[in-house]
């Protein structure tokens, strides 16, 4: 399970292409502590497993960021299979493509976004940037699937940045982005016509599924 605060901004070193598969080699370097074969990670937003990484032991104690230019620090390598490539913005990743990590929550650790599981629902399509004062707004296009579970000033995943819906439309959502979350994740680099990932809120569907469930 994640939280969707982002830990770091990491870069794709390597890609390689199977016949229903692709393989990421991504550099990091607060993600990379302690981290082992089997651990789960979050690149922009989807719950990847971890099958090989190098043997860098960070420093740093705890959660934080950091971003990484790919001249320190490590890389850990993940694997994603065609299910994962036909509903993420995943299959985009080139050389030198700039992504959002976190690692799995641990037990103790703060709660400062929401659950996230890491299993996208959709992508979704920026159709709207707009600066209000020191925030940036945007509007962004999803499919009923997605729209559905959607409610305003509720929780959002977007890229893998847990944010709060700020309204909802027909067939779009748009969120305020503070300044802060702006230097610290990727979203700064996404344009109108650019696609993201999307994850709602888990409640929505086990409440669906519960109501569908008694009729």
């Amino acid at each position: 399970m994640f939280t969707g605060i982002v830990e770091e901004i990491g870069v794709v070193k390597n890609v390689k292409r199977g016949a229903k598969s692709m393989t990421f080699t991504i550099s990091g370097s607060v993600v990379l502590d302690n981290m082992k074969i089997g651990d789960s990670v979050a690149v922009n937003g989807v719950c990847l497993t971890v099958t090989g990484c190098s043997n860098y032991r960070s420093s740093v104690v705890g959660s934080g960021f950091s971003t990484v230019n790919g001249a320190s620090g490590g890389t850990f390598v993940v694997d994603v299979v065609q299910e994962t490539l036909d509903r993420s913005s995943i299959r985009k990743f080139v050389v030198g493509t700039r992504v959002n990590l976190e690692r799995a929550m641990p037990v103790n650790g703060r709660f400062g976004g929401h659950i996230v599981q890491g299993h996208i629902d959709g992508t979704g399509t920026i159709t709207k940037v707009q600066r209000n004062g020191d925030s940036v707004l945007y509007s962004i296009r999803a499919a009923d699937s997605v729209i559905k579970y959607i409610v305003e000033k509720g929780s959002i995943t977007v890229d893998g940045i847990s944010l709060t819906v700020s309204k909802v439309e027909r067939d779009s959502f748009g969120i305020s982005i503070i300044p802060h979350t702006m230097i610290s994740t990727v979203l700064a680099e996404r344009k109108t016509g650019d696609t993201v990932n999307l994850e709602t809120d888990v409640i929505g569907k086990y409440v669906e599924r519960l109501l569908g469930k008694n009729q």
